[in-house]
């Protein structure tokens, strides 16, 4: 609901704004229409907003133990001191 929501407001402020503007790059000046400017401004903000929230491959992290394999699979892994620390 809330994807929807956003879509019919952001084609609402989109076409409300057709005008076209100076737009400075660089040392470049373009006229661009508002609408463009803010469709592209929409489209590359979804597309790193996709690229930064998709889940990724663990990262190793210096310092931390790694188990052995043989461990992981073990149905009992508890080390003593969290034996210790249950009972």
């Amino acid at each position: 609901m809330f994807i929807i929501f956003v879509t019919v407001l952001l084609t609402v402020v989109i076409m409300q704004n057709t005008k076209e503007v100076p737009f400075s790059f660089l040392f470049a000046t373009f006229y661009v229409s508002k609408l463009v400017m803010l469709l592209a401004v929409a489209v590359v903000s979804f597309i790193v907003g996709v690229l930064v929230g998709r889940p990724g491959k663990p990262k190793y992290v210096p310092g931390r133990d790694e188990e052995p394999e043989e461990q992981k699979t073990k149905p009992d892994t508890l080390s003593q001191e969290d034996r210790d620390y249950i009972s």
